[in-house]
């Protein structure tokens, strides 16, 4: 069977290219610093967790057209090492699977699964390298980091790849102070090819106890497998 997966799964990717950003961000205790220092803190700290998103991609616009926006939402779960899972349940059901070995992508309405070696598409991109990353001085070396000033109640860094010619081209990181540690709010990611894809996630829960079947996929009965 032909692999036609439609336009909607641009949204997809731009989600993978944000969620290896997220697991590389995941990792002590608060003290009022600068998004820098936030940051840093953040990603000592946490080891696993879970919340909802809503995503927002907007693509560049064309001549004599405006910019369109496409929303998606549902949830997010992941534990480091390179283990991370996004249920889409709006509009169109779909799931995103990385279990440490291999990357699964479900869509329902075809059903029909993609499979793909995670280290081979998660090697591709600097975003991919910072799945491994245990602090901030380890992600440096893929990407540089400035300071934002703070707005919406939130603190902010720039991360710029290293390397000009990968898939992304900037990373806003939003990320809230809170009682039990700072917490990840925003990622707004800037491709390459001009595409915007804005995720702002709620009611984040950090170092939850995850069960393992969280991050193990079996294609449905009588779904069309491609390995590309």
């Amino acid at each position: 069977m032909k692999n036609n997966l439609g336009p909607r799964r641009a949204a997809l990717a731009v989600a993978l290219k944000a969620s290896c950003l997220v697991l590389a961000l995941l990792g002590g205790p608060w003290a009022r610093a600068d998004g820098l220092d936030l940051l840093a803190q953040f990603m000592k700290q946490a080891r696993s967790g879970q919340a909802q998103f809503t995503q927002v991609v907007t693509s560049p616009s064309r001549s004599g057209q405006v910019a369109r926006a496409k929303t998606s939402s549902g949830s997010f779960e992941f534990q480091r090492p390179g283990k991370f899972r996004f249920d889409y349940r709006k509009p169109f059901v779909q799931t995103l699977v990385a279990d440490g070995q291999t990357l699964w992508l479900h869509d329902q309405d075809l059903n029909q699964v993609t499979a793909r070696p995670q280290s081979q598409v998660l090697g591709a991109t600097p975003a991919a390298l910072l799945t491994s990353a245990s602090d901030l001085q380890a992600l440096k070396k893929d990407f540089q980091f400035t300071p934002e000033p703070d707005r919406d109640g939130l603190q902010w860094v720039r991360a710029t790849p290293q390397a000009p010619d990968g898939p992304v081209r900037s990373v806003m990181v939003g990320l809230r102070a809170a009682a039990n540690g700072p917490e990840l709010v925003v990622l707004d990611v800037q491709d390459s090819l001009g595409q915007r894809s804005l995720l702002t996630f709620s009611a984040f829960a950090t170092n939850p106890v995850l069960p393992a079947s969280t991050f193990v996929f079996k294609a449905p009965a009588g779904a069309d497998v491609i390995r590309p």
